[in-house]
């Protein structure tokens, strides 16, 4: 997974955390919605991206720290 594109994801969760929130203070509920949505979005897609990076390097989550 690249860093641009794991980059773009967290922007879009951290950018819909921002647009509920202004949507809550100015009480725009569809602005609120919609921010939240892209909340949810940006997480699932960082989910994805972490599953991504696992699959690729299976050896890597069963390395333990050498004890």
């Amino acid at each position: 997974m690249s860093f641009i594109d794991k980059a773009e994801h967290k922007a879009e969760e951290i950018l819909g955390e921002v647009e509920a929130e202004v949507g809550d203070l100015t009480g725009n509920d569809q602005l609120t919605a919609e921010g939240r949505k892209d909340q949810v979005s940006g997480n699932v897609k960082q989910t994805g991206d972490s599953v991504k990076d696992a699959a690729s390097n299976p050896g890597d989550t069963f390395k333990g720290d050498g004890r």
